[in-house]
């Protein structure tokens, strides 16, 4: 039993195929690409269009080795989406989450409905970037793309859609909106009168393992394959990501860690009080009726972005080399608050990161290792404020963290993260999203019967590596510091 599951990230995106022998899941990786912004004429744009023939590609070399899957799964991340035309056709780019245009929207948005009704309605997180404020944003630009469009597609339900031809949006994903009545799983069609929004953009709902389609008669005679059956997975990839958690319990924790860290727990209903709203807490869809309590952070994107900058500066670091850089700086030098909006899209970031710590009366970082044991060091310290945080809206203690995603290659942020929370980090697997894209095909194809027996395989197939915590006193007298520094950071900036 072979499912093909295709999981997007903000840099690159993979086909990994999933089959299960003897009660245990083995995964190979048949395609691999990247997923680079485009900017065109000052305005940053995902060129969706090439995703999809690279999502061809991948069904292509699936069966160029003699695979057969019995279905195909998609996730990407969350809030970008694309719009049709009442012909179906694509009306222009996605626009990039990180594009500018939504810069200042909040605060205007905010005349319209408050913050806090905004937050009780959703249950969303409220970031700058998200669908809600996108729209709105291109509303008061007059965007001709949205005047003329019939139909809004997430990223994943856009590229399904070009599989299939059918229109459904996947709850996962659609919760992330901040459009979503997280009660009754339906479109918030008052609020988005409110803000002028046509609510007829909006397609029906579909829950995570719900059998969409099958390939087209012409995408299936172009790739000469059979008319596969597509899944709509747990099509936000942290949604597939927690699916993928190898818990052996209910109560557990997680963080997603990648270009973004998002870090929370598993609930059986949304968390929408004041104190979630004050904390800026995000309740998202998850697979089997549950919410996903969780915060989002910043992850290896700063890492990602030092290196960009070195690079074009002439000095090419590779990873290994960054870490045992940062491995060999002092530690507890300087710090940095890594959800601080000045590092959201920074022109230079190593510069930023100076400025930062410059601002706050801190040591100046002055090599790339110091650079880089500044940024761990402060993403560790971030999880365990994080951490707490969840453990008391939650009204739950955890007796660890289960880390995955593609940062648990860093072994030292591993380390650094278990130091920090002074709990076990239990590392792997590093592709969950793929997994708990897979497990919810297989789910939805009878060969797995629960969320819980998936994960039982996950844990079975690729045992996490824990990192017992380091704790002494200048862990805690550091923490206590971090927390001083990004106070004075948001007095600064």
């Amino acid at each position: 039993m072979s499912v093909l599951a295709f999981d997007l990230g903000a840099g690159s995106g993979r086909a990994l195929l999933g089959e299960i022998e003897s009660g245990n899941i083995r995964v190979t990786e048949v395609h691999r690409f990247a997923n680079e912004p485009v900017r065109v004429g000052g305005r940053l744009h995902w060129d969706v269009l090439r995703l999809f023939h690279e999502i061809k590609q991948g069904i292509l070399k699936a069966k160029h080795a003699g695979h057969r899957p019995q279905s195909i799964g998609i996730d990407s991340w969350a809030v970008d989406f694309g719009l049709l035309d009442r012909n179906g056709e694509l009306l222009g780019n996605p626009y990039h989450y990180r594009d500018p245009h939504t810069d200042h929207v909040m605060e205007e948005a905010y005349r319209i409905m408050p913050a806090g009704e905004i937050f009780a309605r959703t249950g969303i997180q409220l970031m700058q970037f998200n669908t809600l404020f996108q729209l709105y944003a291109m509303k008061r630009a007059d965007s001709v793309a949205l005047e003329h469009a019939a139909a809004l597609l997430m990223i994943p339900d856009l590229l399904r859609y070009f599989l299939t031809g059918e229109k459904v949006s996947e709850f996962t994903n659609a919760s992330t909106t901040q459009m979503l009545d997280p009660g009754a799983k339906s479109w918030d069609k008052d609020m988005m009168g409110r803000f002028g929004i046509p609510t007829g953009l909006f397609v029906p709902i579909v829950e995570p393992g719900t059998k969409v389609g099958r390939l087209t008669a012409a995408v299936s005679e172009e790739l000469g394959v059979g008319r596969i059956p597509v899944i709509a997975v747990a099509e936000h990839d942290t949604a597939s990501a927690v699916a993928g958690v190898p818990a052996d319990r209910q109560d557990f924790a997680y963080l997603i860690c990648g270009t973004w860290s998002l870090l929370g727990t598993e609930l059986e209903a949304p968390v929408v009080h004041e104190q979630a709203y004050a904390w800026n807490f995000t309740n998202e869809g998850g697979v089997g009726g549950t919410f996903r309590l969780l915060k989002n952070m910043a992850g290896t994107w700063l890492i990602q972005e030092c290196r960009r900058i070195w690079a074009v500066e002439g000095k090419h670091y590779e990873h290994g080399e960054l870490v045992r850089l940062a491995e060999e700086a002092p530690p507890f030098q300087a710090w940095i608050d890594p959800d601080d909006a000045m590092f959201l899209s920074p022109r230079h970031m190593p510069a930023q990161i100076q400025h930062y710590c410059r601002s706050t009366g801190q040591a100046v970082p002055q090599t790339a290792g110091e650079m880089m044991r500044t940024v761990l060091e402060s993403l560790a310290f971030q999880c365990r404020f994080v951490l707490e945080r969840t453990q008391r809206l939650s009204g739950r203690e955890f007796p660890g963290l289960h880390m995955v995603g593609g940062g648990i290659r860093n072994e030292l942020l591993a380390q650094l993260t278990a130091n920090a929370i002074g709990k076990p980090v239990w590392a792997g697997p590093a592709e969950a999203s793929a997994l708990g894209n897979m497990a919810v095909q297989w789910i939805a194809l009878g060969e797995i019967g629960t969320l819980e027996e998936a994960r039982a395989m996950i844990r079975a197939s690729f045992p996490p590596v824990a990192y017992e915590p380091e704790r002494n006193d200048d862990w805690e007298r550091a923490y206590r510091k971090f927390l001083q520094v990004a106070e004075a950071g948001r007095q600064a900036n």
